[in-house]
């Protein structure tokens, strides 16, 4: 099939109403010069003359939807502190609904980079885990919610925001929802009954193991999909585009050829592209086509981006 989505109707996302839940970040950029070398240490002195704040993780997955029109909400944990409240902001300035637990025990989750000469020099993470309590919280009102959205989508970025993610995967699923899982760690039990999982080669491997050829590659793909039972598995394969593993097919779309300058997020914009797809009644095919798509655009764009209705569908 081409790697073109010239044969499809743009689908109405705007219809569609997917819940996001997950580690919930703020990344901030420090733009600037570097003239010199530090006296004190080999190291680049990069003199900051631009600040910026984007939403990262989860809120990023749920940017993304918003972005391609879909009606978006987020669930998650942020600290009662300021990056908390500019998360609040931005969410806000998206269109996103926010149902944000505030923690008083811990500070949000922020990720600093610092960008010089156009490039990323240094990334300071600043990270706790949430408390048991706002926790149990988040679980009740995630049920809560359920009745209210059509796709959940489960980003987990290992931050402990995941922890219930059995749970919750059970809820949405008695509920009739289509459940999509960014999974993190050595262990995808946790994420067993979702409809699809979004791993990337590196994630896959460390749960899988290695393999040598892509028969390989396919057989454990295809036994971890089964034993998870799982409609779908969406392996990621940076500049080998994404395969798809289904019961009755693998569906592989080569990488989206176009200029490479940043891959974060690129990710999250698959699994929100994927969503807001399904969600709106689309098949397997057009869905991988579409986010595959998606790919190829937000990695030519800096830090944590998105990518719009209109790149996407003109």
């Amino acid at each position: 099939m081409p790697n073109t989505l010239t044969q499809f109707t743009a689908p109405a996302l705007d219809q569609v109403r997917i819940l996001v839940v997950g580690d919930v970040m703020l990344d901030r950029y420090w733009f600037g010069e570097v003239a010199r070398i530090s006296p004190e240490a080999p190291v680049p002195i990069v003199r900051v003359e631009r600040r910026e704040a984007r939403l990262g993780g989860a809120a990023n997955v749920a940017r993304n939807a918003a972005a391609l029109g879909a009606h978006a909400g987020l669930l998650g944990v942020v600290g009662n502190d300021e990056a908390g409240d500019e998360v609040e902001r931005l969410l806000a300035g998206g269109g996103i609904h926010s149902y944000l637990k505030r923690d008083e025990a811990i500070s949000t989750i922020i990720k600093l980079r610092v960008i010089g000469r156009q490039q990323q020099m240094l990334r300071i993470d600043f990270e706790e885990a949430p408390t048991d309590t706002v926790l149990r919280d988040k679980l009740m009102q995630f049920k809560a919610l359920l009745p209210d959205y059509d796709v959940i989508v489960l980003s987990d970025y290992a931050k402990g925001s995941l922890v219930n993610v059995a749970d919750m995967i059970a809820s949405a699923r008695a509920a009739g929802k289509i459940v999509m899982v960014d999974p993190k760690g050595d262990d995808f039990g946790r994420y067993a009954g979702a409809t699809m999982l979004t791993p990337n080669k590196s994630e896959l491997r460390r749960v899988v193991g290695g393999w040598g050829n892509e028969e390989q590659l396919t057989a454990k793909a295809q036994q971890m999909r089964r034993e998870l039972q799982l409609d779908a598995l969406l392996l990621t394969r940076s500049e080998e585009g994404m395969t798809l593993y289904t019961e009755h097919e693998i569906f592989h779309m080569p990488a989206d050829a176009r200029e490479v300058f940043d891959v974060s997020g690129a990710g999250d914009t698959v699994i929100a592209t994927m969503a807001a797809m399904l969600g709106a009644g689309r098949d397997w095919h057009e869905a991988v086509q579409t986010a595959n798509r998606a790919g190829g655009i937000v990695v030519g764009k800096l830090g944590t981006a998105t990518v719009t209705r209109e790149e996407l569908f003109g």
